[in-house]
Protein backbone atom coordinates (compact mmCIF):
# COMPACT_ATOMS: atom_id res chain seq x y z
CA UNK A 1 0.00 0.00 0.00
CA UNK A 2 1.28 3.26 -0.86
CA UNK A 3 1.69 6.28 2.22
CA UNK A 4 0.30 8.06 -0.13
CA UNK A 5 -2.85 6.23 -0.14
CA UNK A 6 -3.30 6.45 4.03
CA UNK A 7 -3.14 9.99 3.85
CA UNK A 8 -5.93 10.31 1.51
CA UNK A 9 -8.41 8.16 3.56
CA UNK A 10 -7.29 9.89 6.58
CA UNK A 11 -7.79 13.35 4.91
CA UNK A 12 -11.32 11.54 4.28
CA UNK A 13 -12.00 11.12 7.45
CA UNK A 14 -10.15 13.70 9.00
CA UNK A 15 -8.01 12.12 11.43
CA UNK A 16 -5.97 14.25 12.13
CA UNK A 17 -7.46 17.04 12.76
CA UNK A 18 -8.58 18.22 16.04
CA UNK A 19 -11.67 20.59 17.03
CA UNK A 20 -11.38 22.82 19.46
CA UNK A 21 -14.25 22.43 22.04
CA UNK A 22 -15.99 25.87 23.63
CA UNK A 23 -15.38 26.67 27.33
CA UNK A 24 -16.85 24.66 29.70
CA UNK A 25 -19.82 27.29 31.98
CA UNK A 26 -19.31 26.61 35.96
CA UNK A 27 -22.61 24.75 37.47
CA UNK A 28 -24.43 28.03 39.35
CA UNK A 29 -26.96 26.03 40.98
CA UNK A 30 -25.90 23.64 44.04
CA UNK A 31 -26.85 20.33 44.74
CA UNK A 32 -29.88 20.10 47.57
CA UNK A 33 -31.30 16.92 49.10
CA UNK A 34 -34.43 17.15 50.92
CA UNK A 35 -35.78 14.57 53.04
CA UNK A 36 -39.31 13.79 53.58
CA UNK A 37 -41.03 13.95 57.07
CA UNK A 38 -41.36 9.66 56.54
CA UNK A 39 -37.75 9.61 55.46
CA UNK A 40 -37.05 11.98 58.82
CA UNK A 41 -39.07 9.44 61.34
CA UNK A 42 -37.95 6.47 59.78
CA UNK A 43 -33.82 7.70 60.27
CA UNK A 44 -35.40 8.59 64.22
CA UNK A 45 -36.73 4.72 64.52
CA UNK A 46 -33.28 3.22 63.01
CA UNK A 47 -30.99 5.17 65.44
CA UNK A 48 -33.31 4.25 68.38
CA UNK A 49 -33.72 0.59 67.39
CA UNK A 50 -29.85 0.69 67.02
CA UNK A 51 -29.58 1.45 70.85
CA UNK A 52 -31.66 -1.43 71.82
CA UNK A 53 -29.67 -5.02 72.10
CA UNK A 54 -30.34 -7.35 70.06
CA UNK A 55 -30.29 -9.99 72.88
CA UNK A 56 -32.12 -9.99 76.57
CA UNK A 57 -28.79 -10.86 78.54
CA UNK A 58 -30.48 -10.87 81.91
CA UNK A 59 -33.14 -12.74 80.83
CA UNK A 60 -30.83 -15.38 79.38
CA UNK A 61 -29.02 -15.29 82.65
CA UNK A 62 -32.14 -16.07 84.35
CA UNK A 63 -33.42 -18.48 82.26
CA UNK A 64 -29.53 -20.56 82.13
CA UNK A 65 -29.33 -20.23 86.07
CA UNK A 66 -32.76 -22.30 86.30
CA UNK A 67 -31.48 -24.96 83.85
CA UNK A 68 -28.61 -25.33 85.84
CA UNK A 69 -30.12 -25.55 89.14
CA UNK A 70 -32.29 -28.27 87.11
CA UNK A 71 -35.84 -25.67 88.12
CA UNK A 72 -36.24 -24.77 84.69
CA UNK A 73 -39.68 -26.05 83.04
CA UNK A 74 -40.99 -26.04 79.81
CA UNK A 75 -45.12 -25.96 79.72
CA UNK A 76 -45.58 -28.42 76.61
CA UNK A 77 -49.11 -27.16 75.93
CA UNK A 78 -47.95 -23.41 75.50
CA UNK A 79 -45.16 -24.38 73.25
CA UNK A 80 -47.16 -26.83 71.03
CA UNK A 81 -49.61 -23.70 70.79
CA UNK A 82 -47.00 -21.23 69.36
CA UNK A 83 -45.79 -23.66 67.19
CA UNK A 84 -48.62 -23.91 65.66
CA UNK A 85 -49.73 -20.66 65.38
CA UNK A 86 -45.85 -20.32 63.60
CA UNK A 87 -46.42 -22.81 61.03
CA UNK A 88 -50.02 -21.45 60.55
CA UNK A 89 -48.36 -18.19 59.86
CA UNK A 90 -45.37 -19.69 57.49
CA UNK A 91 -48.26 -21.86 55.46
CA UNK A 92 -50.29 -18.30 55.51
CA UNK A 93 -53.50 -20.26 56.77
Amino acid sequence: MRIEAINQVAQMYKVNQTQSVGKTQRAKAKDEVHISEKGKDFQIAKRALQDIPDVRQEKIAAIKSSMEAGTYEVDSDSLAEKLLEKYKDVLGY
